[in-house]
């Protein structure tokens, strides 16, 4: 199971993060097939916003085969494979970062710092 954020201030609506954060779990084997997700009230609960939002993400994956839901027993992912493009992901790992260094960087840390915290939170794992 992956952990559901969503960046209020990334100007990417939410729907679209929930569907972003799914493919990218799915390509990167943190979610299986047959895996059971949240209901859409719980992951709305959870993530404080509308349950329509939750619906759209789930529907537009749905549509793509990505997911499949149960009437009754929830939604599940899908058997159809998820392959992000090697752009793709680098472009998004890109897009986290230079936001995280703008982030840090107004609080004074240098790249060196945020460097040898990373590794340490890495060894903590």
């Amino acid at each position: 199971m992956i952990d559901f954020t969503l960046d209020p201030v990334s100007g990417v609506p939410f729907y679209k993060q929930i569907i972003d954060q799914i493919r990218f779990g799915i390509s990167r084997g943190n979610l299986k097939t047959g895996e059971q997700l949240p209901t859409v009230r719980s992951l709305a609960v959870q993530l404080q916003i509308n349950l329509n939002t939750v619906s759209k993400a789930y529907k537009e994956l749905e549509i793509q085969r990505v997911l499949e839901t149960q009437q009754g027993t929830g939604t599940f992912i899908g058997a159809e494979p998820v392959r992000i493009a090697p752009e793709e992901a680098r472009e998004k790992l890109r897009s986290i970062c230079s936001e995280f260094l703008s982030i840090t960087s107004c609080y004074g840390f240098t790249v060196e710092e945020i460097i040898v915290e990373l590794k340490m939170l890495k060894g903590k794992k």
